[in-house]
């Protein structure tokens, strides 16, 4: 092999693994079903988890209910702390907005569920049982 095709090789790096090192998933193994869910979007196409990922590429992540709309600025396929992996890809502005009113919206929606007040006595436990062999 060539000096040059030795620097071509190491430019190429798996979209999982960019993904994974960026910390978008905690394993390579979660950033390869999203990809293959389709969770991970290249440029508003879904792709497989084999493909290699470019510099400039527009990634749109579904993680639970959170989207993020980024743009890879660099290549890295070891992990690094999270202040280095920001550093990977900036996120729009738009994004940033929408998925903080989403996480205002999931707190809302938490709040307003009632708590209950623990696990049912051994009587409480007979009740619901009974009423739902009566049901």
């Amino acid at each position: 092999m060539s000096k040059q095709q030795v620097a071509q090789d190491d430019d190429k790096l798996r979209l999982d693994k960019w993904l994974w090192a960026a910390r978008f998933f905690k394993t390579r193994q979660l950033a390869h079903e999203a990809l293959e869910l389709g969770r991970v979007l290249v440029n508003g196409e879904r792709v497989k988890a084999s493909r290699v990922a470019r510099v400039g590429d527009l990634l749109q992540v579904r993680i639970d209910k959170l989207v993020y709309n980024v743009t890879i600025l660099a290549l890295a396929s070891q992990r690094r702390p999270a202040a280095e992996a920001r550093l990977l890809y900036s996120e729009s502005e738009e994004s940033i907005a929408a998925r903080e009113h989403q996480i205002g919206l999931q707190k809302a929606e938490h709040a307003s569920f009632p708590y209950g007040e623990g696990r049912p006595t051994k009587k409480a436990r007979r009740d619901i049982i009974r009423f739902k062999d009566n049901w």
